[in-house]
Order: structure tokens, then sequence, then C-alpha cells
């Protein structure tokens, strides 16, 4: 008994020990980790490093990133100011936030900073996408996207965009459940990329393969890269591979554009405006370009979109002010949008509260937290140093949430925008959904064009509603959403429910 006291005393104090040797071997390595990155500081420069901390070795903060999402970057910035050091996703970085101080990131391209993607990111997509293109090359191949978003290629895209639309609209409608409208909206705008950007033509069981490798791809664009067997970077990859193979396959089989200007989608206006610049596309370059696309088209306008109809569910007066926009327009007539549901891009973009609840949307729940990159030389932010070679992450998300210039920033209050107030005039840089200077994101006018025929036809064609007894919490990573879905059952009108809406919607403008 004597000696099973003894083993069992000295087994304890076996275990403390080594408890006590991990701990001290932990907080030794965590403090030369966090020296290790100190000592990057350029001496030159008499600034201060920015304050941070760089987490625990190799993997840094990325756990707490995860876990905790938007709460991450508003603990470290309420605890180290705008200008923050962390290290996440396998790499250290500095996370800028401010008007003043993203607009020196921003305007300082090819000077200051260079595009940077984290390498997962930055695979993936491809050494021929424009988003990891630099110098002449990125001006280059900027001046051939910039014609597929032109307003006659828009105005040319906007009745495909709305039959795709009707017709997603007119499905959810028939369906007696609930939808879940994130899931939908990321059906909806693949279609939208696939269809009418790419013109392909796909059967829908190759939709649904498509669509499902898509979101492989997308949901570990911005995984560690730890190439894996199972990890979140292989499966990226092979989805990469997968698509690509696809989309050479639909191009092969894809029929030639007609010359001249009579363009039939935007994948049609790509290939020929790069033969004018006399650079014809290789067909790498095009399953790169054609993978760049849908993503443009694809998380950021799903995010958007499911944003927007999560707005409207929660303000019935915004819904309803759009209603009366679109009747004060001779747009809506009985629930029915005139005449003959047909719309044209100038006649959309006059449609001044449409623009604002647009804008509000965009600044409130900005899809894309921001973009990186690396400093060519050290330079001043906030007082402190950026040293050269250090990765930098400009942050729009932040940057709307603590701009001054905006009153009761929490709200959702599309009048800021209004000619009246206009909150956003005060600053360039206080408002920048789609980022600026030359990187400043070439689909914006794309995805608000998506934006506004998807509000125009809630507002004149659909009734909607929460099926839940809450709306969900949202995240933000990888774009912003709802952690569920957002669950929303909707209702088809016919003759007579268009007639009871337009009489109740008369009641209703008479009684405010």
């Amino acid at each position: 008994m004597l000696f099973d006291s003894f083993d069992l005393v000295s087994a304890l104090a076996t275990l403390a020990a080594c408890l006590v040797s991990m701990a001290l071997l932990l907080a030794v390595s965590q403090q030369l980790w966090q020296l290790r990155w100190t000592a990057t500081r350029d001496k030159n420069c008499k600034l201060p490093m920015p304050k941070g901390s760089m987490g625990f070795p190799f993997i840094g903060e990325t756990c707490h990133w995860l876990l905790q999402g938007s709460g991450f970057h508003a603990s470290r910035r309420q605890k180290y100011g705008n200008v923050f050091k962390t290290h996440l996703l396998g790499r250290p970085l500095i996370r800028v936030t401010g008007a003043e101080n993203v607009r020196k990131v921003l305007m300082g391209e090819h000077t200051l900073v260079t595009v940077d993607w984290p390498q997962s990111t930055s695979t993936l997509l491809g050494p021929n996408s424009l988003a990891n293109s630099i110098g002449d090359i990125h001006r280059k191949r900027r001046k051939v996207f910039a014609k597929v978003f032109s307003h006659e290629a828009l105005e040319s895209y906007l009745p495909k965009i709305q039959q795709v639309i009707q017709e997603s609209l007119r499905v959810w409608s028939s369906n007696p459940e609930p939808i879940n409208v994130y899931r939908e909206s990321q059906r909806l705008s693949f279609t939208m990329a696939v269809r009418v950007l790419l013109g392909f033509r796909v059967t829908e069981e190759e939709m649904r393969h498509l669509f499902s490798t898509f979101q492989d791809f997308v949901n570990n664009l911005f995984s560690l890269p730890i190439d894996l067997p199972f990890s979140g970077y292989r499966k990226g990859i092979r989805a990469r591979d997968i698509l690509q193979k696809s989309i050479e396959k639909a191009i092969r089989e894809k029929p030639l554009c007609s010359q001249g200007k009579d363009y039939s989608d935007a994948l049609d206006v790509l290939m020929e405006s790069a033969k004018e610049n006399g650079t014809e596309l290789t067909m790498q370059e095009l399953k790169e370009s054609t993978i760049e696309l849908i993503f443009a088209a694809f998380a950021t306008t799903a995010s958007a979109s499911t944003s927007l109809i999560m707005q409207l569910l929660r303000h019935p007066p915004v819904l309803e002010r759009l209603r009366e926009e679109l009747r004060g327009r001779g747009l809506l007539h009985n629930g029915c949008l005139c005449p003959e549901g047909e719309l044209r891009l100038d006649t959309i973009i006059s449609l001044k509260y449409l623009d604002c609840v647009i804008k509000e949307v965009l600044r409130l729940f900005t899809p894309v937290s921001g973009a990186y990159r690396t400093a060519m030389q050290t330079f001043e932010l906030d007082g402190v140093q950026i040293p050269k070679g250090w990765s930098v992450m400009y942050s729009i998300r932040d940057t709307h949430d603590t701009a001054a210039v905006f009153k009761d920033v929490d709200a959702f209050d599309p009048d800021r925008f209004s000619q009246e107030r206009g909150e956003d005039k005060e600053g360039r840089f206080h408002y920048l959904p789609f980022g600026g200077g030359v990187r400043s994101c070439l689909g914006k006018q794309l995805a608000t064009l998506f934006l506004r025929i998807l509000a125009i036809e809630l507002a004149s064609t659909s009734r909607f509603e929460l099926a839940t007894r809450q709306f969900p919490r949202v995240v933000t990573v990888p774009v912003v959403h709802p952690v569920d879905g957002l669950k929303v059952k909707f209702y088809g009108l016919d003759s007579n429910q268009n007639e009871i809406m337009a009489k109740t919607e008369e009641l209703l403008g008479a009684t405010v």
C-alpha cells in the first residue's frame, strides 16, 4: 500500500513537471516567435512597428480569427488601434483601417505597395488572372476587361439577367416550403455567370455539377497553404482542375461570336477586346479569366443579394418606398412591372432611392472584408512604420464601421446617401465597397445592376416573409452571409393578388 502511494505521488510529480516544462517551452517559443517578427523592423526608420500579437508559432492567430469572425478584428482594433500586426493563414500581415490610411495604401499602388494575395488564393486563381497581374501586364489586362463591363455591354446583358432573376423568383414562389435564400442566391448568381456572362450551353445536370465544384473552389480559396490529402488547399486545387477541364470543353463547343459590337455575352466581349488590343488570349488565359469572371459574379453577388433580401424583410417601409418610386416612374401598375416587364439601363440608373438602398446594403454588409498588398518600401501609417516586404491588408468593412462621416453607423438608413444628406460625399475613401485606385473592382457596375434588377423584381412581383422566429446571425468568412442561410417563404402573385396588393399599397400610401 505504501509503495502504491509512493508510485502515485511520483507519477503526479512527473506529470506536473512535464506540464510545467511544456508550459515553459510554449512560453519561450511564443516569445521567440514574437521577437522573430519584431526583428524585421526597418532599422533605418525611427518609427516603431505596429502593435499587435503574432499568436502561436506557425499558426499565428488563424484559429482565433476563424472562431471569432469579425469580432477578431474589432477586438484587435480596439486594443491596438487602426494599424496593427497579426499572423493569419500562414503569414504575417499588418491590418489597416480608416479612410486616410486606406487612401494611402490604395493610391500607393506600384510605388508604395504591390498586389499580394495569400498563397492559396494566388495559386487557385492562377498566374494569368487579373488579380495576380502587376505593372504593365495588369494595365493591359484591365483595359481588356474594361470593355466587358462597359455601358454598351451592360445594356446587352440586362434582358438576360432579368430573365434569369424572373425564372429564379418563379421557382422560389412555387416551392411550398421556405427556401434557403443564401444557397439559392448562390445558384442564381452562378447561373447568371455561366449562362449570361459566359454563354455556356450546359444541361441542368452539368450546371449542378459545376455549381458544386465551384463551391468547393470558393470555400477553399483562403485556406491554409498545406498541400496534404483531404486538406482544404488540396480540395481547392482539385476543384480548380475540374473546373478548368469543364471550361475548356465549353469554350471549344461555344459558337463563335458575331463580328462587330453585337456581342452575345461577356466572354465574347473579352475575347474580341483582347484581339483589338493585339493580345489574343491562350486557352490557359481564357480558362483562368473565365474562373475569375465566375468568381467575381458569384460569391460577392450572392452575399449582397442575401443581405438585400434580409434588409427588405427587416424594413418594410423601405420596400414600400421602392414600390412608390417604381409607380412614380410608371414602371409599376397593379403589382405588375410595366411596360411588359421591360427595363432600360438608363431607366434603372435614374431610380435614385433604389440607388440609395443598394449603396446602404453594400455599406453595412460589404461582401468582401478587404484586400492584400505587399510593401515595396518602408512607409508610415498612423505614426508607425510599415516595413518593406510585409503584407498589408486594408479593411473595407472596418473602415465603413468606423467612418465618422456616417451618422448612427449601425442603422440601416438608405437616406444617408440621398442628395439632401449625401454622407458619402465628404470623403472618397470613407465608402469603398469595391475598393479604389487602379485596382478598384471592374465588375462593380455589373454587380450593382444585378442587385438593382433583383430589387425591382422583388418590389414589383413578389411577396415574401421570414420563415423563422428571428433573423439569423451573420458571419463574415469567407464573405458576409447568414449562418443558416436565411429561411424565407416566397409567394407567387396571380392577377387577383396583384389587384389586392395594389389596393393595399394605395391605402398604405394614403395612411402614410
